[in-house]
């Protein structure tokens, strides 16, 4: 969408001053970490969100329309963008939609083989933010569909476009240990650096946590929050100790298709499609069994 693209076109001088900011400071720090700032990784990620931006209008042209396009259009309800609170009320909606999209990504394999690219890096800090996957066109469509009430209760899509564009320019800067944590207030409602690098982490027990994007409220009411109490370990369970872009952003996607050629049932290739990352065929059928002789 036009909206998406202006927003972060213009936000690319920030995005650079304060990539340069913060290698400055962390070259400064005697103290800094191992898992701070690494230069080959670095490059990867500024070279996976320029394929991205190269590889986005393309993508437009193979799907140019949405679910959320589609719902807006047949919504009986329509809400005017011309009333402040509209606005707010939006940004709350899509926030939440954010929070279950974010959670969906952590959670059924198809949408982690795109999402799983923002994972892969060893290292945290800005340019993490922009390690961002393309051409995932069949995750992009699912995905998408978490956005499907906000149009549903009336906001106009290039207003849900928008606003989600928003949410994503707010999470760039909480991608940095630079910063430690914030006024009390604010850490009990917004996502900040401090839950976002716990949401990173690898390690239990900060696995599957802290999915919120503007607001970590959601995570508090639906029991995904948690804060940080031990050294994190940034990266998959599992790397995939490569900095070449395209490995970095095909290589959860080939594992899949070769683990939906290789199950023996149509109930072990839905379970790869569908079920959550590390489930395994032979695991599953395991537990049937258990269940079926206690039974």
């Amino acid at each position: 969408m036009p909206v998406n693209a202006d927003l972060f076109i213009y936000a690319l001088p920030a995005f650079a001053l304060l990539m340069l900011i913060e290698w400055i400071d962390n070259r400064r720090d005697p103290d800094r970490p191992a898992n701070g700032i690494d230069r080959r990784d670095t490059t990867s990620n500024i070279a996976t969100f320029v394929l991205g931006r190269i590889a986005k209008p393309i993508l437009a042209q193979v799907i140019p329309f949405s679910g959320v396009v589609l719902a807006a259009h047949f919504t009986p309800l329509h809400l005017s963008p011309a009333h402040w609170w509209v606005w707010v009320l939006g940004l709350i909606v899509t926030d939440f939609c954010y929070y279950w999209a974010h959670r969906a990504d952590h959670r059924v394999r198809l949408l982690w083989t795109s999402h799983s690219v923002h994972h892969s890096s060893r290292f945290f800090n800005f340019s993490t933010a922009i390690r961002l996957p393309w051409a995932h066109p069949a995750a992009n469509i699912v995905r998408g569909l978490c956005w499907v009430p906000a149009a549903l209760l009336g906001f106009p899509a290039w207003m849900v476009f928008a606003l989600q564009s928003l949410g994503l320019l707010y999470q760039f800067p909480i991608h940095t240990q630079r910063v430690k944590t914030l006024w009390r207030p604010l850490e009990f409602v917004f996502n900040t650096p401090a839950h976002h690098r716990v949401h990173h982490g690898s390690n239990q027990p900060y696995l599957d946590t802290n999915y919120g994007g503007i607001l970590i409220i959601w995570d508090r009411l639906f029991g995904s929050f948690a804060a940080e109490t031990e050294p994190i370990r940034y990266g998959l369970t599992k790397d995939i100790d490569t900095d070449n872009p395209i490995k970095v952003n095909y290589t959860e996607l080939v594992d899949l298709v070769r683990d939906v050629r290789t199950a023996r049932t149509w109930r072990g290739r839905l379970g790869y499609i569908f079920g959550p990352p590390g489930w395994h065929e032979n695991a599953a059928t395991a537990d049937l069994e258990k269940v079926s002789a206690a039974v």
